[in-house]
Formats: C-alpha cells, sequence, structure tokens
C-alpha cells in the first residue's frame, strides 16, 4: 500500500451499509448541521483495516459487519483555517488535512446494535442517525469533505448497485495536504 500524502494525519473512513444499500450517515454532536459516515485517526503501527472496524466499534458500538471493499488509494482533504487551529491544538501535531482509507461494510446485525454512545471506550460524537441514499449523504456532508464522499460513493457504486455506465474510476495522483 502506498503511503498517504506528507502533511496530512492518517485517517480512515467507514462507509457502513444495510441490506437494503442505504449508507449509515450521523450528525456531530458539536455541529448538528454537519453530517457525515464514521471515521477516526490510525494508530501507529495500525493496519487500516484494522483501524475501520474499531472506529465503528468505538464510534457506533457496530461489531457485526463484514468488509466488502475498499478504496485502493488514498483520499485527502484539507482542513478549514478554524478547524485546522482546533484540530491541531487537541492532536499536539501540525496536520494540513487528512488523508483517508475507505472502507466499505455492510451490517450484518440489526439495527438495534447501533449505539452513538459507541463501546464506551471514547467520548460520543454523533446526535442522531439515518440509512440515507449515497446522494442524500453527498448532499448533508460539509463541503470540504465533499470531494472526497463523491470519490467514495463512485468507488462503492457497483456495490451499491447504483445506475452507473461509467468505467471504474482510475486513482487520482497522489496529492499533498494543502496544495
Amino acid at each position: 500500500m502506498e503511503s498517504p500524502p506528507e502533511g496530512c494525519r492518517r485517517n480512515v473512513g467507514i462507509c457502513l451499509i444495510n441490506s437494503s444499500n442505504e449508507v449509515f450517515c450521523a450528525s456531530k454532536l458539536d455541529i448538528p448541521s454537519a453530517w457525515q459516515m464514521p471515521q477516526g485517526g490510525i494508530d501507529d503501527g495500525e493496519d487500516p483495516r484494522a483501524a475501520a472496524i474499531r472506529e465503528l466499534r468505538e464510534e457506533t458500538a457496530v461489531k457485526s459487519v463484514e468488509v466488502l471493499a475498499e478504496v485502493p488509494y488514498w483520499l485527502t482533504y484539507d482542513f478549514p483555517p478554524p478547524l485546522r487551529e482546533k484540530q491541531n491544538k487537541q492532536w499536539g501535531r501540525d496536520y494540513k488535512g487528512q488523508a483517508q482509507k475507505w472502507f466499505l461494510l455492510k451490517l450484518i446485525g440489526k439495527d438495534e446494535e447501533i449505539n452513538l454512545v459507541g463501546d464506551g471506550t471514547e467520548k460520543p460524537e454523533f446526535g442522531e442517525w439515518s440509512w440515507m441514499t449515497p446522494e442524500q449523504v453527498v448532499e448533508r456532508v460539509v463541503v470540504y469533505k465533499k470531494h472526497v464522499y463523491e470519490e467514495v460513493l463512485k468507488v462503492f457504486a457497483p456495490h451499491l448497485q447504483l445506475n452507473s455506465a461509467e468505467p471504474p474510476p482510475t486513482p487520482p495522483p497522489i496529492k499533498f495536504c494543502g496544495t
């Protein structure tokens, strides 16, 4: 696996779907109008797939999943300046943005397994959640992550049974955060 771009925090994103191929999306506790799919940092020495399973469990308590697919390249976004300052203060680092490895996971359990308190190991991040169409997810995500979500859902489209006559996407060139 290629390395993520310099200056970016290593991160995973999780596109969790149900048996109807709807996508899990949740509102941030601190910004209720900001909806997103689960995501989180990759610990030192941690495999991205293991990080995705861990982050999903920490944020939603969901354990009953099947890994269906992975975006084969890193996707990046830059933090808006006020968020960059806040996040870097929290992490004690100077990241321009995040480089994400995305995974498509299917919930093989029931909706009742979803608990936004998570598994209790981390502070809750989400206030409410919903199953959405891919289009609804893209409509609700914050602007600076929109291009990442569009690419993720394009790559996973064959698994989501979306109408797409386009050929599989070509991986974009690796970009450095902030460029």
